[in-house]
């Protein structure tokens, strides 16, 4: 096993160069360096320490998501399909794998001759790697933050360099590709004052960190203004927008959609798509939609789960409530009968869109942080939001301010449903606005492109002993 420049070599047992001394006396013999090196080793002593717990709450996650336990060796660093040269992209779940997608799907383009490799960190995002791009691009979990699981994963995975997606950030991940010369871009960056907070309250690990990273992407000026407090140089951050307002969706989605409206004798229903559901979410929308279908007797309410290992509990939930239910998953079709459709596939939450009349997005009434409005807004469907939506703040804020996003509670999100299905001149506002936010913001896209080829330009890493 390769021993890291913090550790020296004691009868094949490695150690901390200063074991049995005060950390101070560490500090002051090795300045800055030595710094790093203590931090880093304290760190993944802790994490080593953690990592019985780290393995229970997998298999305690499993319980309802088998797929957690499916590939556990990558999660060590083992049976990584090898590459050589090319983009590593790390997406750690469902949320950032969509992020990068425009990203590498624009990258492969310019690139047609160099490889890609996705990791991820959920059963989800793993899933989603593989309905968007099959065996075109590579892809395995990465390994837990463990200085030997990176160096397993990087005697098989040899990149030009590293993106990272939003804030997936690893100290031992970063170090790992820094000392090796590749260079880490955190794409599509954002930093909430919450996250900025934590990482302050650990700046004897952070700093070292962020400064190995090779530049910041940030989707904000509030995000910028951040990571700088926290130590990044001016040089080293850019300001690029957000590739959520580069969506374009699939070129054949308002066919399957149309198809779909025939076949479920859609055209006279209202349709209300509650997407990216939380456990305390489901309950909150379906009383909301019992006083929908008071005012309007034939709507149909097309509920979205964030996550599947809740999708059978929300099934239950849906049964309790005596509404008429039909899965998506077993191929059940939508009658006029049916209340409620339970959107429990992955993958098809842009399709759901595109025949919605009314969107709330989840993860917002309960605090998750929210998940990405843009998406239905894409589609030109008039959108609402819980309050708990910090993970989007800056371009929540923008949307609400041009009357593009109504956040609405819990108590809330039927009078608000209805007001939008009531008044069509207030949908169309909203989908118009909506629509000046996300053409006023494309060019993320282009922007940090830019910066992926700037970084590139090196030869591939070499084979680490």
């Amino acid at each position: 096993m390769r021993i890291h420049a913090e550790y020296v070599d004691r009868g094949n047992q490695p150690g901390p160069v200063f074991p049995d001394k005060s950390l101070w006396l560490a500090l002051v013999l090795y300045g800055k360096k030595g710094i790093q090196g203590v931090t880093r080793f304290f760190y993944t002593l802790l994490f080593h320490l953690l990592l019985p717990l780290v393995l229970l709450r997998l298999l305690w996650r499993a319980r309802n998501a088998p797929d957690y336990l499916r590939r556990v060796h990558q999660r060590f660093g083992f049976a990584i399909p090898a590459m050589q040269g090319g983009l590593w992209v790390h997406a750690v779940s469902l949320g950032e794998t969509l992020a990068a997608a425009p990203l590498v799907n624009a990258w492969r383009l310019a690139n047609p001759d160099k490889p890609v490799f996705v990791s991820t960190m959920t059963p989800t995002g793993s899933a989603r790697v593989h309905a968007l791009w099959g065996d075109q691009v590579l892809h395995a979990y990465a390994p837990y933050d463990l200085p030997w699981a990176w160096a397993l994963f990087l005697r098989r995975v040899r990149p030009q360099m590293l993106v990272i997606m939003e804030t997936e950030l690893w100290p031992n991940m970063i170090h790992a590709a820094h000392t090796r010369g590749i260079p880490v871009l955190l794409a599509n960056a954002r930093l909430s004052a919450r996250s900025a907070g934590g990482y302050a309250r650990v700046s004897w690990l952070a700093r070292p960190m962020l400064q190995e990273l090779a530049h910041v992407a940030a989707q904000d000026a509030a995000t910028a203004s951040r990571f700088r407090e926290l130590g990044i140089a001016d040089a080293r951050i850019s300001i690029t927008g957000s590739l959520k307002f580069d969506i374009t969706p699939p070129a054949d989605l308002a066919e399957k959609a149309h198809q779909l409206r025939v076949e479920w004798k859609l055209a006279h229903r209202q349709i209300f798509v509650a997407a990216s559901t939380h456990s305390g979410e489901d309950m909150s929308v379906l009383a909301a939609f019992a006083a929908i279908r008071a005012r309007h007797k034939h709507a149909l309410l097309i509920l979205v789960p964030r996550h599947p290992e809740r999708f059978e509990n929300v099934a239950m939930l849906i049964r309790q409530k005596k509404l008429s239910l039909a899965r998506r998953s077993l191929g059940e079709v939508v009658t006029q009968d049916t209340a409620v459709l339970l959107g429990d596939t992955m993958g098809e939450l842009m399709l759901w869109y595109a025949l919605a009349d009314v969107a709330f997005v989840g993860g917002s009434l309960v605090p998750v942080g929210g998940h990405n409005v843009l998406e239905p807004m894409a589609m030109d469907v008039p959108t609402l939001s819980g309050p708990h939506i910090y993970n989007f703040q800056s371009i929540a804020d923008e949307l609400v301010a041009a009357g593009a996003l109504q956040l609405v509670t819990a108590a809330d999100l039927a009078q608000a449903c209805n007001a939008l299905l009531d008044h069509p001149e207030v949908a169309n506002a909203r989908v118009v606005a909506a629509r000046a936010v996300l053409e006023g913001n494309r060019g993320a896209l282009q922007r940090q492109l830019g910066l992926i080829k700037d970084l590139s330009r090196h030869e591939p890493a070499a084979a680490v002993a």
